[in-house]
């Protein structure tokens, strides 16, 4: 069996029968929809998925910045005034 990212799941049947049911009794954690004993797919807040997206946009920057900084021997000096 695959490894489940939420502590909390539930069978695509029964998301299927009442998805409003299924949120609310999430109480705002994430939860694995099952299809077979496999995730589907996971339901979770959209403040979540916000804060999700903000640490996967932060760690790009941050390779972005390591990448650009082994360049700095390439860096041409320029005067702040003169842009």
């Amino acid at each position: 069996m695959e490894t489940v990212f939420a502590d909390l799941t539930i069978s695509m049947s029964e998301f299927k029968k009442n998805p409003a049911a299924a949120l609310r009794d999430a109480r705002s954690r994430p939860v694995a929809v099952l299809n077979h004993n496999k995730a589907a797919f996971y339901m979770i807040k959209p403040a979540l998925f916000e804060a999700m997206l903000e640490e996967l946009t932060d760690q790009e920057l941050h390779r972005k910045v390591l990448a650009r900084l082994s360049e700095r021997a390439d860096a041409i000096e320029v005067d702040i005034d003169a842009i």
